[in-house]
């Protein structure tokens, strides 16, 4: 079953996380137990409040990612640069349907 991680966070630092989400996301390239894809969205109104989704094809893979130590330093990295610490929402997807 596919999983997805959201990670709320406030920055005012965005560009700089993003390109951290970008090294992180070319290590991972390629990997089979790695995130699948990465959703970054803006709050439009709330400046500087952001969601992080992050899919996985199950939990399992998921939850080796997180113990992965480069996800531990990713994720120092990135507390870092957030203006309040990071809050996690861990999903089960149950349904996905695209329009396209």
């Amino acid at each position: 079953m596919t999983f997805v991680q959201i990670i709320d966070f406030e920055t005012d630092r965005i560009d700089e996380l993003k390109a951290l989400a970008d090294e992180m996301g070319n290590q991972l390239a390629g990997r089979e137990d790695g995130p699948t894809r990465r959703l970054i969205l803006r709050d439009r109104d709330r400046p500087g409040h952001y969601l992080g989704v992050i899919e996985f094809n199950s939990y399992e893979e998921a939850m080796w990612n997180s113990g992965d130590p480069e996800t531990s330093k990713f994720a120092e990295r990135m507390a870092a640069l957030c203006t309040r610490p990071p809050s996690f929402t861990d999903c089960d997807v149950v349904d996905l349907t695209d329009f396209t």
